[in-house]
């Protein structure tokens, strides 16, 4: 199979990454890449034996696929002149600024019939991959993703930078239609919120309780549910799960059986670009649609809704 002519579109913290991969795997020939930065982007292409574009549009001339890792303001504008071209587009999360946004763009690329992915990195983290064929129906999920302070990532709110990531793999779990949300958050560094908690009911009667901080003394990245007759953990740093199971043999009290689940040494990036290329080559759909990006940012903005409703009604606005 003839390797995918690929570009990236930002070569910063994540661009790198992609640029790196693409040029390291059978299924794709790194062509070159674009950054307002041009210092960088000549850093990059002279690595991977890549070209430093001049343009967006010269960039689009030469590829079929490509990586956008510019900045979240930036999204909506180079995925639709990516799409526009004709070409398949793995864009980094949040998809777009706005749903309104997100929305029209998962119709440009179903009308272009092109492949729109999102990086919702954690659905291929190892752990996750892993847990995944032992959940059922949660009726209570917990998540927790606190960091220290970093300049990266703050030109959003907390919930747009960190929690989207769980509001992703809640809505991957296929808890139902959202029926009520509460939501408080904080700012504490920046002028938009730097910790948030969000409480969300589903028809369904699931119940998801997402915090996000990035003012925390310690990095945590964890997920745990409980579901009929079992409890589930993961933890995504360490790529360790546990499942506890309810196990009642006749006439006696329920035991509980715990076992401890390891995920691969995978890169997740590495999982998530390649997904990308076997969508872009079978015209499969890939495994975090444009959909799925989109469903993530409205209810991300719903939260943020009730953030908002919060501060008003306790004088905090």
């Amino acid at each position: 199979m003839t390797p995918l002519r690929v570009g990236v579109i930002g070569v910063g913290h994540l661009g790198q990454h992609h640029a790196r991969l693409y040029a390291s795997l059978p299924g794709s020939r790194l062509v070159g890449v674009v950054d307002a930065d041009a210092v960088r982007a000549k850093l990059i292409a002279d690595r991977h034996g890549a070209s430093v574009m001049a343009d967006l549009p010269a960039l689009l001339k030469q590829v079929e696929a490509v990586s956008v890792a510019a900045t979240t303001s930036a999204h909506y504008g180079v995925v639709k002149a990516c799409l526009e071209a004709g070409v398949h587009v793995l864009v980094e999360k949040p998809i777009a600024v706005t749903p309104a946004e997100a929305w029209e763009l998962v119709e440009l690329a179903q009308q272009r019939k092109r492949v729109l992915q999102v990086g919702h990195i954690e659905r291929f983290n190892p752990v996750m991959q892993a847990l995944r064929p032992h959940i059922g129906k949660p009726v209570f999920i917990e998540c927790h993703r606190l960091s220290p302070f970093g300049e990266r990532g703050t030109d959003v709110d907390v919930v747009l930078d960190l929690m989207i990531h769980d509001l992703d793999l809640v809505l991957s779990l296929h808890p139902g239609p959202v029926e009520d949300i509460r939501a408080a958050g904080v700012p504490v560094l920046t002028s938009s919120n730097d910790i948030a908690n969000a409480r969300i009911e589903f028809q369904s009667g699931c119940v998801a309780n997402l915090t996000a901080s990035r003012v925390s003394a310690a990095r945590m990245r964890r997920l745990r549910l409980f579901q009929r007759d079992a409890y589930l953990s993961a933890d995504f740093q360490t790529r360790k799960g546990i499942i506890c199971r309810r196990r009642t043999a006749t006439g006696e009290r329920p035991v509980i059986d715990t076992e401890t689940v390891q995920g691969g040494e995978d890169e997740p990036l590495k999982l998530e670009v390649d997904a990308f290329l076997t969508a872009c080559a079978t015209g499969q759909p890939p495994p975090v649609t444009g959909a799925d990006g989109a469903a993530a940012l409205d209810l991300a903005y719903r939260v943020l809704g009730q953030i908002e409703g919060f501060a008003r009604r306790h004088g905090m606005g």
